[in-house]
């Protein structure tokens, strides 16, 4: 059914599903007052002479105290439930004074769908845009009665109520930076055709009681110390999930409801753009993530943050639309205006939404500073891209040390220590049977050995390693001492289970994904022994860096007083509004599980060639929208160079690396410059 009919179907739906929640919370409040119930009738059979007696009086009195503790507990969890806190998305307040145009059209939309209009906009680093309710500010004006509030079939107090409590409307930012105003108009439709249904009284009681609900379980899940307060969230959090269970399926189809009334009402808008508009959607999604884990996730990691995020994707799907053929009309559309437009400062604006995607995804600090600063992408290859690789090379030849490897290697001169990609090819060089490898400390290659190079006696001590560096109890030797090089799949030595609260270097928490087992043996166990024994080298090595870099600033909730809090006057820059969320826990969103033994030596070994090409070959570093990271030699990106370094990490054959780098020009016996 389409047009009025389907409309008020789904509202009658809705309401329908609201009304069931309602019940639900009035069974239970039902169930708090029958022990009071039962009390005040043995309270007035006493007083009558009715029910009188030894037995009476004990039975009166146990039901008195019963139904008061009741009465307690219940008012507790109702406290509990009213005042909690729900959990807000993240976000970026949009002021009406610095986008004027945005809340006109807001507006206009909803005057057309008939509908209250939103009472802000906020913006979120993420393609998607949805209707959130939210506590109305303390001490905020009275709403104006007028046209656009008023709805059909709703009474004078229930338009007050409604226009009080209109929801807020979160827009994507990459949305603003890569549609077309038209665009964003009929994408939006739908959404802000929710607040006419949305409004009706019982749904939004409905969907505060389910909100409170859920903040009264996140209020239980707490940590607690003292017994007492143990027990009391425990029996809140039953209580509270046991009617979050309750309510479940309908809160679901109310929503269901709710969504089928506004899809019907916002027919009328825009339809045929929609369906256009929707492409970009998906669209818009992929540049953003491919953006965010290819180009943002590097600098992150190096401590610093590309300042203007919604500008690269629009760059990103640019490129994208140039590189595919079924993406070449997208690109024809960047004549018409785009949708930032209708911000007064959308750099400014970028800039927030950037420092908050940050936060989110990577768990930077609330501020910048001198180990979190922005960078704009003209710096991008040069404070990125080159700083990523050098420091990754610096990482890898340390941990070369820690191993024992010398550091001349191959034709490199033999007096200097300068690092070289040498030393690292002729170590993870499969060597022949029967051939002692090459590259090894001569102190350490001292004594009898086994085919695979390792000493042959097992107790003359703990093996070379990272953890002899670190301070961290080695592992126990291995009963055959080929084991650690002579079986491929034999357990690889590992580092300290980063996991483990005792382990100082143990890295930050949020990273730790529960899906992903800790150690990598099945990752390295298609490796070389060696690769296996120096990706463990690496993966201990970054969890140490990790742990030293927390205490920057990560994780730490901004202050409400802060300069980008909502809180501030009117001249200070836009920034996320810290008061509406709990960021002690950060990054809330990590963009990826954390990088496995193969890939964490597989980048090390990239960015070591990649510091030969620059200071031997002449190449330069470079960013690829779609891809990164990227090395220019006489202006063209390089190909084909991560097949060679699988090829040397895996089976430990480094003739196509040592091909690739002739054909370039590459010399690896030079030295290289290092962070």
């Amino acid at each position: 059914m389409t047009g009025t009919g389907g409309v008020e179907m789904g509202a009658l739906a809705a309401r329908t599903r609201a009304l069931a929640v309602l019940r639900v919370r009035s069974r239970a409040l039902a169930v708090a007052l029958l022990p009071a119930a039962a009390a005040v009738i043995l309270l007035v059979g006493g007083s009558t002479g009715r029910l009188v007696g030894a037995g009476w009086d004990v039975v009166r009195w146990i039901v008195c105290v019963l139904a008061l503790l009741v009465l307690l507990a219940a008012a507790g969890v109702a406290l509990v439930v009213t005042r909690s806190r729900p959990a807000v998305t993240p976000t970026v307040t949009v002021a009406e004074e610095s986008a004027p145009e945005l809340y006109r059209m807001v507006r206009d939309l909803a005057d057309r769908l008939d509908v209250p209009a939103p009472s802000a906009i906020a913006l979120t680093p993420d393609c998607d845009s949805w209707l959130e309710d939210r506590p109305p500010p303390r001490h905020a004006p009275p709403p104006a009665d007028g046209p656009d509030d008023v709805l059909p079939g709703l009474g004078d107090a229930a338009r007050r109520r409604s226009a009080v409590a209109a929801p807020v409307l979160v827009i994507g930012s990459p949305f603003l930076w890569w549609m077309r105003v038209g665009e964003l108009r009929a994408v939006l439709a739908p959404v802000v055709a929710g607040t006419g249904p949305s409004a009706h009284p019982d749904i939004a009681a409905a969907r505060r009681f389910i909100r409170g609900l859920d903040a009264a379980v996140a209020v239980a899940s707490a940590g607690r110390r003292d017994p007492l307060s143990r027990t009391a969230c425990a029996g809140l959090g039953w209580v509270s999930r046991f009617l979050l269970r309750s309510c479940r399926g309908h809160a679901a189809e109310m929503e269901r409801g709710v969504a089928a009334a506004a899809s019907e009402r916002a027919q009328a808008v825009d339809y045929g753009l929609r369906i256009v508009a929707q492409e970009q959607v998906g669209l818009a999604y992929a540049g953003w993530d491919r953006l965010l884990t290819r180009v943002a996730l590097p600098a992150w990691r190096m401590g610093r943050w590309p300042s203007r995020l919604d500008v690269g994707v629009v760059a990103a799907l640019t490129e994208l639309s140039r590189r595919d053929r079924l993406a070449e009309g997208f690109a024809s559309r960047l004549g018409e205006r785009p949708a930032c437009d209708l911000l007064e400062e959308p750099g400014a604006m970028d800039e927030a939404v950037s420092l908050l995607a940050a936060r989110l995804f990577h768990g930077g600090p609330a501020e910048t500073g001198p180990d979190w600063s922005p960078v704009g992408w003209d710096a991008y290859p040069e404070e990125v891209v080159d700083r990523t690789w050098r420091t990754d090379a610096a990482r890898l030849h340390r941990v070369l040390d820690t191993l024992g490897v010398r550091r001349t290697a191959g034709g490199g001169a033999p007096d200097t220590d300068d690092p070289t990609l040498a030393r690292v090819l002729d170590h993870l060089t499969t060597p022949d049977p029967g051939t002692p490898p090459t590259g090894e400390d001569p102190d350490t290659a001292a004594g009898p050995r086994s085919r695979s190079g390792t000493p042959a006696d097992a107790d003359s001590g703990p093996p070379a390693g990272p953890w002899a560096a670190s301070g961290t109890p080695a592992r126990p030797p291995a009963a055959d001492p080929d084991a650690r090089y002579g079986d491929r799949n034999a357990r690889h030595p590992q580092p300290a289970d980063p996991a483990d609260p005792a382990d100082p270097a143990a890295p930050h928490p949020a990273y730790t994904d529960p899906a992903t087992p800790l150690d990598d043996e099945d990752d390295l166990a298609g490796t070389t022994a060696r690769g296996a024994a120096l990706a463990a080298g690496l993966t201990a090595q970054l969890a140490r860096e990790e742990a030293r870099a927390l205490p920057a600033g990560a994780g730490i909730a901004s202050s409400p007083s802060s300069p980008s809090s909502p809180c501030s006057p009117s001249s200070a820059p836009p920034g996320p509004d810290a008061a509406l969320w709990d960021d002690r826990v950060l990054p809330l969103l990590p963009l990826q599980p954390p990088r496995t033994g193969r890939e964490i030596l597989t980048a090390h070994i990239t960015a070591m060639v990649c510091c030969a090409a620059m200071d031997t070959a002449g190449a330069v570093p470079g960013l690829d929208w779609l891809d990164g990271p990227s090395l220019l030699l006489d202006g063209a990106r390089t190909a084909d160079l991560e097949p060679s370094v699988l090829s040397l990490v895996e089976t430990g054959d480094p003739g196509p690396l040592r091909a690739w780098m002739t054909e370039l020009g590459i010399r690896p016996e030079k030295p290289v410059r290092l962070v």
